[in-house]
């Protein structure tokens, strides 16, 4: 500044700055009364200190294990990430697919569909994953949306992580009104996710559609008109020749010498 002197810890209150003082004297911070963990945890970022059980020491356990919990986690959804999800994104890739749905089953979940009568559903498009600890992890809403801000880190988009039913295996076959079967399948609550790497997702589902100028134009209007062609778009739509047959006959006024029964419409 101005004196000559180095500012540090901008942002940082003075009461906070003392409890990471005694850091540089005994290697602990103790959590000062009316400070959140979150905002202990901010300081000790922003000066590089390591945020561990073993130098920080608060009476609020609950909010300290969430930290650490959601440090743990990170470090471990990368992991799976990396092991179980990306392969299964790099085989959804390579047969042209941008986006992925990921169902993750226990490692007992046995998956037996009839062959004749599958799931209705579009499960048939969803990949698996056989891990009870992945299971476990995505059990906790915390976890999901620490697995969900990884995601949105690495770049991908329309990310959505929760619990849905899957279709195991089929329990009965009903008979409808009409002798068509109604197969009842078994469904297990499990966690999905869902994701997508498409650039372009707002075009994909627009569709462009072009006039190409032909011979046989049925257009009436443009024919005679004979308006380019990339000006036809925004019009309004005139009607078609099979439209002109069935539309109501107007007469031009003072022209009654083309139909002579038109001269007195009351007769």
């Amino acid at each position: 500044n101005e004196k000559g002197e180095y500012e540090v810890a901008e942002g940082i209150g003075s009461t906070v700055f003392r409890a990471i003082l005694d850091y540089y004297k005994t290697g602990i911070i103790r959590c000062p009364d009316g400070i959140s963990i979150p905002e202990l945890r901010e300081a000790c970022d922003y000066l590089c200190i390591s945020f561990e059980y073993s130098t920080i020491k608060c009476r609020d356990l609950s909010a300290l294990m969430h930290e650490l919990s959601n440090d743990g986690a990170r470090r471990q959804f990368e992991f799976y990430l990396e092991e179980m999800i990306l392969p299964l994104m790099v085989a959804s890739a390579q047969s042209g697919e941008r986006e992925c749905h990921i169902v993750v089953l226990t490692d007992d979940d046995v998956v037996d569909w009839d062959e004749e009568y599958p799931p209705q559903m579009g499960e048939e498009y969803s990949q698996i994953i056989y891990s009870t600890k992945l299971y476990r992890f995505f059990k906790y809403i915390e976890n999901r949306d620490v697995a969900k801000s990884v995601l949105k880190e690495r770049g991908l988009k329309k990310i959505r992580l929760g619990i849905e039913g899957y279709p195991t295996y089929k329990e009965k076959v009903k008979k409808r009104p009409g002798g068509r079967p109604e197969v009842i399948y078994n469904y297990v609550q499990r966690p999905f996710i869902r994701m997508s790497w498409e650039k372009e997702e707002g075009k994909s589902r627009h569709v462009d559609f072009q006039c190409v100028k032909s011979k046989s134009i049925t257009n009436l209007a443009a024919a005679a008109a004979d308006i380019p062609q990339d000006q036809l778009v925004v019009m309004h739509p005139t009607p078609q020749v099979d439209e002109l047959d069935i539309l109501p006959i107007h007469p031009p006024s003072g022209n009654n010498d083309l139909d002579p029964d038109a001269q007195n419409p009351m007769l």
